[in-house]
Formats: C-alpha cells, sequence, structure tokens
C-alpha cells in the first residue's frame, strides 16, 4: 500500500503541467518582447546615429564653404561680359548669363546681373522630393558659392612684369597674354606663377580671374599644359569668347592705345584660380535614396551625404535701410552682394522602417544654423 502510494504521488498532475507550462510561456513571451523592444530601440539608435552623421557631415561642408565665400573676390563680384539694353527689367542684358551646375545639368544665373556674385541663391531650382512614406513633393534650393583658391598662389607675382632696377630691384616675370580671335592664349613664367605645381596645377574646367588696373574678368580654362592655358569658347559655363564690345570681357583688361609695337596690350596682370561650389540634392542617380552633392566647377558632383530629403536656404541682407531677413529671393532694389549671412535648413530621415509600437516608420531629424559671410560682412575701414 505504501509504494502504490508514492507511485501515484511520484510526477506531475495535469493541472500542475498546465500551470507550468502557462507560467513558462508567460515569463518566455515577456523574455521575447523584452529582447524585440531592445533591438528595436538598438536599431532606431543606430539609424538615427547614421542619419545625424549625414546631417553634420553636410552642414559642415556648407559652412565651410560658405565662411569662404567671396575671399579674394572683388567687392560686389566679378564683373562678367554685359551689355545692359537700357531697361531695368528681365530682360535687361543683351548678352547671355553664365551657366551654373545643377541635378539635371546647366541653368543659367540670374538675369540683369554685371557680376558674378560670390552668393548666388537657387530657391527652388533643386529637385522636387517626395519622402517614401509620403504623397506629397517639396521643392528644395541650391547655392552657389565662389570663392578664391589659396592653395595655388597664382595671383603672388603679374604673369607679365617688366624687370625693375629697383629699389627694391624685381625681376621680370616674362609670361605672356594674349589674344587670337575669340580665344586667350596664357603662358605662364614658372619662376613667378606657380602653376605646375604637382596637385594644385590648373586643369582643364578650372575657373581663373584676370586682375590688373583696367578691372577684373573671369573665364574658364579649355587646355592646360605645361606653362601654357587656353580659354577658347564653348566652355561649360559660356564665358569664354565674348565680343569685344562688351564689358567683364578679357579684351576690356587691354590697354586703349598703342603699346610695344602692339595695338594694344596688357598692363601687369595676375591670375587667381577661384572655385565655384553648389549644393543640392540628388534623387536620381541612385533611386530612392536622395544624396547631399557638393560640385565644384562643372567637374563630377561628389556625393556628401545620404537619405536627406530637404534643403532649404533663406538669405539676411543688410543694405542700411530696411534689412531684409530670412528672404527665399534676393528682394527687389538688393543684390547679392548685401547678403551677409545664410540660413541653412537640412532635413535627413532614417535608410530603414524602424519599428514602433505597433507601427513601422522612418527615423527623422534636421539641422538648422546660421552661417555668417565673412569675406563679404568685413569692411576696411582704412582703405
Amino acid at each position: 500500500m505504501t509504494s502504490e502510494t508514492k507511485r501515484k504521488s511520484a510526477g506531475f498532475t495535469m493541472l500542475e503541467l498546465m500551470i507550468s507550462m502557462t507560467v513558462t510561456l508567460v515569463l518566455l513571451y515577456a523574455a521575447v518582447s523584452m529582447f524585440r523592444n531592445a533591438s528595436q530601440t538598438n536599431q532606431y539608435v543606430t539609424q538615427a546615429s547614421d542619419m545625424t552623421d549625414n546631417l553634420r557631415a553636410g552642414l559642415n561642408l556648407i559652412q565651410q564653404d560658405l565662411q569662404q565665400a567671396g575671399t579674394g573676390i572683388p567687392t560686389g563680384g566679378i564683373p562678367i561680359p554685359y551689355t545692359s539694353n537700357g531697361s531695368s527689367t528681365a530682360p535687361c542684358g543683351l548678352t547671355a548669363e553664365p551657366n551654373r551646375p545643377t541635378l539635371t545639368g546647366s541653368a543659367q544665373f540670374a538675369l540683369c546681373n554685371a557680376t558674378l556674385p560670390s552668393v548666388e541663391p537657387g530657391n527652388s531650382l533643386g529637385p522636387l522630393v517626395t519622402a517614401p512614406d509620403a504623397s506629397t513633393s517639396r521643392p528644395t534650393d541650391e547655392i552657389t558659392v565662389i570663392y578664391a583658391d589659396n592653395t595655388l598662389g597664382m595671383d603672388l607675382k603679374p604673369i607679365n612684369l617688366p624687370a625693375n632696377p629697383g629699389p627694391p630691384a624685381q625681376a621680370a616675370c616674362n609670361g605672356t597674354l594674349t589674344i587670337s580671335s575669340k580665344t586667350l592664349l596664357v603662358n605662364f613664367d614658372a619662376t613667378c606663377v606657380p602653376v605646375t605645381q604637382p596637385g594644385v596645377k590648373l586643369n582643364p574646367g578650372d575657373l581663373v580671374m584676370f586682375s590688373n588696373t583696367k578691372g577684373s574678368t573671369i573665364m574658364t580654362v579649355t587646355d592646360a599644359s605645361g606653362t601654357g592655358a587656353t580659354f577658347a569658347p564653348g566652355d561649360a559655363f559660356n564665358l569664354n569668347g565674348r565680343s569685344a564690345d562688351t564689358s567683364g570681357t578679357i579684351w576690356q583688361l587691354q590697354t586703349s592705345s598703342a603699346c610695344g609695337g602692339a595695338p594694344a596690350c596688357f598692363p601687369p596682370t595676375t591670375a587667381t584660380r577661384i572655385w565655384m561650389i553648389s549644393y543640392y540634392l540628388d534623387n536620381i542617380t541612385s533611386p530612392p535614396y536622395v544624396r547631399l552633392i557638393r560640385q565644384v566647377n562643372f567637374n563630377s558632383p561628389t556625393p556628401v551625404g545620404e537619405t536627406l530629403e530637404n534643403l532649404q536656404f533663406t538669405y539676411n541682407f543688410v543694405d542700411g535701410a530696411t534689412n531684409p531677413a530670412n528672404q527665399a529671393v534676393v528682394p527687389t532694389g538688393n543684390s547679392e552682394s548685401q547678403i551677409r549671412s545664410v540660413n541653412v535648413f537640412l532635413a535627413a530621415r532614417s535608410t530603414y522602417l524602424t519599428r514602433t509600437g505597433a507601427k513601422s516608420v522612418y527615423a527623422r531629424n534636421n539641422l538648422i544654423t546660421q552661417v555668417s559671410l565673412r569675406s563679404m560682412a568685413y569692411y576696411n575701414k582704412y582703405q
């Protein structure tokens, strides 16, 4: 009887087994839920971190270029080929505006400008971007800035400079500038102008500003070899080969009288390489991802940020009267040379959907900053 009772009491009853299984399942479900929540949180944090890195990397580059805007550029911008028709409304010029890079190729700078400004707004010039989880598109902006290159040192001495016995003594710079038909041919004296240094030499597509006592103009290198550079018509910017009777051309930098047996010549003239930097969003190259593009001149675009979905710029002007602020375009009566700071808005989303509660959504973030244009805001009261 005792052994039979013991056999009956060994093991679990069905009720006990069901209770233990229920408790185990509850604990297992809690553990799995905690693991899933931790995994989702980790995924969200990782996506947010990558997104913030993209935002900061892109915004830092935009800030650096904006802070350089106008460095080494004449006040008001660089004169460009321009013939006015005397009108204050478009079309107010008889010559085509230079081209600027855009996502789909090129577009013209603002009409009626006789100069190439250090900062050129591009309100809604960027692509229409539709977020993956949205049905409406939003227009994005572009911005183009120019500043002098300080790595080459081309403007330390003139291309052409007669010797001076002094004091102080000055050795000659035996470079030449020659206009053949509508093509400018420049031969640099390597002892004065370092255009052959490895890594910083002139290349086709580079922009060069020429300056002397007659003024300034800007042209595009179409060919470069050794110490020689050619500036022929048909360049991507549409700057070369402009008519001799148009202001802002290379012809305007020549003397108006005969010199050295020639009908005209160039006074001592310096050359400065100019960087033109454009920022815009690209939703075409690698859809559905939207990338932030930094393009130097018309060279190949370089992506500097991924999964961006909005880029907006507004501008603060100082004109001594109304000082318009937070303007998307240049107000009537103002000019780009009066821009003193730029407001930048950059928005990004996560690469993948992340689970938040019962829904899968994209993580989003944005950065906003205001950049002071140091070179354009500085005024030398001693000049």
